[in-house]
C-alpha cells in the first residue's frame, strides 16, 4: 500500500472510509488560522531519506515532517506528491496536511543508528518544515536539538517566519557543526505575492527573517525562486528583487526560474487561466509539453542575476549554470523521501 512506510494509528474499523481518514488520526481546530485544514497525524518509520541520484540535487539526505503545504503557492513543484495519498494536487495540497508527529523521535534515533555516517540533511526541500502547521505542532525544536546534539550538519529552506522562533537552537547547532540557512524570495511585487502565494509571509518578511539570521551569525542567503516568466522577469523587476535581496544582507541569490511539473503545471494553469488569461498562449509557447523554459531564457535569467548581485555587492552571486532543480516529484514506491 501507499502508506505501508508509517505506522499509523490503529483503526482498521470503517473500511469505507478513504485511506487516508482510515488509517491516520484527522484533526480540525477552530482558529482563524487553520479554518478549513484538516491535519492528519501519522507516525512514520523513517523519518531521514536519501533522495534518488537522478535527482541533480546538491544533497543526499533530507528530512521532512510534513506533507501538504498551508502556504499555497500555486506553482509549488510538490503538489504532484499528494496523488500517492489518493488526494488531489490542488486544494488538498493546501489545506490536508500530513504531520509525522513521532518526527524529533525518528531524527535521534536515526542519527544515533550505527549505519549513519554524519551526511549533511537538507529540510524544507520538499514542503515548507516552518508553514503554519508548525506553529502548533512544534516538530522543528526537537528536529534541531537532535542534529545539535549529533554535531551533524544541516540546511534549511523556508518560505516562513517561524524559524526565528528556533533561533536559540540554531546558534547552538552552529557552534557544534555546519548549519545554512535560505528563505525562498522570488520577486518583490506585494500584490502579486497576495495571488500566488497567499499564505506566506510577505517577500518583506522573507527578507527580514534573511537579515535577522544573518545578524545572529547565522549564514542565510535567498533562493529566488521561482522567477515567473512574464510577472516577475523583467529587468525592472530583477533589479528590484535583487537590490532588496542585497539590502537584506544575504550571503548568496541564486535564482531558478519556474517549473512547470505534473500536478503543478494543471494547478498553475488554471490559476493563469482565471487571473492572466492573457498570459496563456505565450506560457504555452515557452513551456511547450514540458516541464521547463528553454535553456536560451534560463540562462538569460541567471545571467541578469549574476550581475546585479555583483552590482549590489551580495557576496556570493550565482554560478553560470542554472541553479540544480528540486528533486522530481517520486512514484508511489519512493513515498518515504517524503
Amino acid at each position: 500500500m501507499r502508506w505501508d512506510h508509517l505506522r499509523l494509528a490503529e483503526d482498521a474499523a470503517a473500511p469505507d472510509l478513504p485511506l487516508i481518514e482510515r488509517r491516520a488520526v484527522a484533526r480540525t481546530f477552530d482558529t482563524p488560522e487553520f479554518r478549513g485544514m484538516t491535519f492528519y497525524e501519522v507516525h512514520a518509520k523513517t523519518i531521514i531519506n536519501r533522495v534518488p541520484a537522478a535527482s541533480r540535487v546538491p544533497f543526499e539526505w533530507t528530512v521532512n515532517p510534513y506533507r501538504g503545504c498551508s502556504h499555497a503557492c500555486v506553482y509549488c513543484f510538490a503538489r504532484k506528491t499528494h496523488e500517492y495519498l489518493d488526494l488531489d494536487a490542488g486544494a488538498d495540497f493546501d489545506s490536508r496536511i500530513v504531520v509525522k508527529v513521532n518526527a524529533a523521535e525518528r531524527v535521534r534515533a536515526e542519527l544515533s543508528a550505527p549505519r549513519w555516517r554524519g551526511a549533511p540533511i537538507a529540510m524544507g526541500t520538499n514542503v515548507d518544515c516552518y508553514q503554519r502547521a508548525e506553529g502548533r505542532y512544534r516538530l522543528m525544536p526537537g528536529i534541531l536539538a537532535a542534529l545539535r546534539d549529533a554535531a551533524n550538519p544541516f540546511s534549511i529552506l523556508t518560505k516562513g517566519s517561524l524559524i526565528l522562533r528556533d533561533l536559540p537552537l540554531l546558534r547552538e547547532a552552529n557552534e557544534r557543526t555546519r548549519v545554512s540557512t535560505a528563505v525562498s524570495v522570488g520577486f518583490a511585487d506585494a500584490s502579486l505575492w497576495r495571488l500566488v502565494e497567499p499564505g506566506t509571509p510577505s517577500p518583506h518578511r522573507r527578507l527580514e527573517v534573511c537579515a535577522a539570521l544573518n545578524g545572529a551569525g547565522v549564514r542565510c542567503g535567498v533562493l529566488m525562486a521561482p522567477v515567473l516568466p512574464y510577472l516577475a522577469d523583467s529587468p525592472a523587476q530583477l533589479e528590484e528583487a535583487v537590490r532588496r535581496i542585497a539590502a537584506a544582507g544575504a550571503t548568496s541569490v541564486t535564482p531558478i526560474p519556474l517549473h512547470l511539473r505534473p500536478g503543478a503545471r494543471e494547478w498553475f494553469l488554471a490559476w493563469l487561466r482565471r487571473h492572466r488569461p492573457d498570459l496563456v498562449v505565450p506560457y504555452a509557447r515557452l513551456y511547450g509539453g514540458g516541464a521547463y523554459a528553454p535553456k536560451e531564457y534560463q540562462d538569460g535569467i541567471v545571467a541578469q542575476v549574476r550581475d546585479l548581485a555583483a552590482k549590489y555587492g551580495i557576496a556570493d552571486p550565482p554560478h553560470r549554470d542554472v541553479p540544480p532543480a528540486p528533486p522530481p516529484p517520486p512514484g508511489p514506491h519512493q513515498l518515504s523521501l517524503l
